[in-house]
């Protein structure tokens, strides 16, 4: 009793020291979103000198046109319609491989599974030439219609495993009450899928508010930039950075992914941990 105490004692001190390891960096940068640049570079210390929120007041400001309410606002308008487009779309395609057969089906399957191992930097090019012949450049459009058209195939292949799962006599069960196939998928599929769902909601929320690469090519107009791109903006448009306000931006933005993360945690564990239910 007294070894296995011991090594209980050892392993949460482990797991202590790897969570302040990784905290730290979140702290040094709300640590320094208090500090000079003079403090920020010519000082070994955590703690600022004083606490005062004024680097937090001017930074909100942002720009002489726009201020983070507006880049704020715009990161929302571009995220959460991304998120709900994938989770209906990719719903549906995953229903159609996971409880249906069809004529090529393992071949469309395979080249779901395909399409996933292609790199961005490979189609950025013929993507932005067919966006720009649609006109839809410097808008959302390039991020709202293939959430619609389900081309996210990783969260696919998640739903399509997770209804695996799902014995199919539930399936039988609701065809013999009356429900047809939509009725079926609403009904009996989508309440048994919500870990699924809210782990695939949460990662592709963090992947697009996260997303630096595409919102620059495809984003043009100050007016329409996220707070990825208006973090950048702070960046080029000072000779002099002053970091402390860098940094205090850099927290704001951070903010709601932590918010969110912790929020949902509890269902990602349900993720893991419920492989369906066995008949």
């Amino acid at each position: 009793m007294k070894r296995k105490t011991l090594w209980t004692i050892f392993s949460y001190a482990v797991i202590a020291v790897l969570g302040i390891a990784l905290l730290f960096p979140i702290l040094y940068m709300f640590m320094a979103s208090f500090k000079t640049n003079a403090e920020i570079f010519g000082s070994t210390k955590i703690l600022p000198e004083t606490f005062t929120l004024d680097y937090y007041i001017r930074g909100w400001q942002g720009n002489s046109q726009f201020s983070y309410w507006r880049f704020f606002a715009n990161t929302f308008i571009l995220v959460i319609p991304t998120v709900f487009f994938t989770l209906i779309s990719c719903t549906v395609v995953a229903y159609g491989f996971a409880r249906f057969k069809f004529r090529f089906k393992k071949l469309l399957f395979a080249v779901l599974l395909a399409t996933m191992m292609l790199p961005n930097t490979v189609i950025i090019i013929p993507r932005y030439l067919l966006f720009n012949k649609f006109h839809w450049i410097d808008s959302y459009l390039p991020f709202y219609i293939p959430a619609l058209l389900g081309c996210y195939p990783f969260f696919t292949y998640q739903l399509v495993q997770f209804m695996r799962g799902i014995p199919r006599e539930l399936d039988e069960a609701a065809y013999i009450d009356g429900c047809g196939t939509f009725r079926t998928l609403v009904s009996i599929m989508a309440p048994l899928l919500k870990p699924a769902l809210f782990s695939a909601g949460l990662l592709q929320f963090i992947w697009t508010y996260n997303d630096y690469f595409n919102t620059l090519i495809y984003v043009n107009s100050t007016s329409k930039f996220p707070v990825s791109l208006a973090m950048r903006m702070t960046l080029d448009a000072e000779s002099v950075v002053e970091w402390g306000k860098v940094m205090a931006m850099a927290c704001l933005v951070v903010l709601p992914l932590i918010v969110l993360f912790f929020s949902a945690q509890k269902y990602f564990v349900e993720g893991i941990t419920a492989g369906g239910v066995k008949g």
